[in-house]
């Protein structure tokens, strides 16, 4: 418990550094940016399983039509809440990406209760209220439908509900993730030329295309 506590605590500390690092790259595409991403992240995996020996063992467990649509989904998803969200820190909708993680937690909450059928003492409803309270007024105030906000919290909650239901530890998920996602961008264009820029018009509220 100790152990998972800390887990935690260190991933939403590097999640809240993130964003300093992402906008040291807003001159480079977002799109660009999730390619290397994608690329460099299954290389670096593929090489652990190597050097630990375990290919074989990844080759036999997820190399299956049922395993590989389950996370064909999840690696869909999770190309959505990465990209939605490279391009929102990089647009400089900083506090809008905040908030769809502020909401992420609620939702993961909601599909558990009503996918997983994960029940709550009623004691646990209350921090729930509160929270969910809370992230109403945010969105109120912030003036305008928080689309941003809710793509990242949908995606990244659907992604947390198949990776529920997914039969691989982590190091297999996230390997056949990114490698899946890597078989698309190896041949994408974006990556090797720099191109795929959104329109610059999009980047300012302000702007209609």
């Amino acid at each position: 418990m100790k152990k998972g506590i800390l887990y935690g605590i260190g991933a939403y500390l590097l999640w809240g550094i993130f964003p300093v690092y992402w906008k040291l790259l807003e001159a480079v595409p977002a799109i660009q940016i999730i390619s290397h991403r994608i690329i460099w992240s299954f290389v670096l995996l593929a090489l652990i399983l190597f050097i630990t020996r375990q290919w074989r063992s990844f080759h036999s467990a997820a190399l299956s039509r049922r395993v590989v649509l389950i996370y064909l989904v999840s690696a869909i998803l999770l190309s959505i809440n990465w990209l939605t969200y490279i391009w929102a820190i990089n647009a400089g909708f900083v506090l809008e990406t905040s908030l769809g993680y502020f909401i992420n937690p609620l939702l993961s909450v909601l599909l558990g209760v009503l996918f997983v059928r994960e029940k709550l003492r009623p004691l646990q409803w209350l921090p729930i209220g509160l929270a969910a309270i809370g992230v109403i007024y945010v969105a109120i105030s912030y003036g305008q439908f928080p689309w941003i906000a809710l793509t990242l919290a949908i995606s990244f909650g659907l992604y947390g509900l198949v990776k529920k239901v997914a039969p691989l530890g982590s190091l297999f998920g996230l390997t056949l993730e990114t490698g899946l996602l890597f078989l698309r961008q190896w041949r994408s264009w974006p990556f090797w030329n720099g191109r795929g820029r959104v329109p610059s018009c999009t980047f300012r509220r302000s702007q209609i295309c």
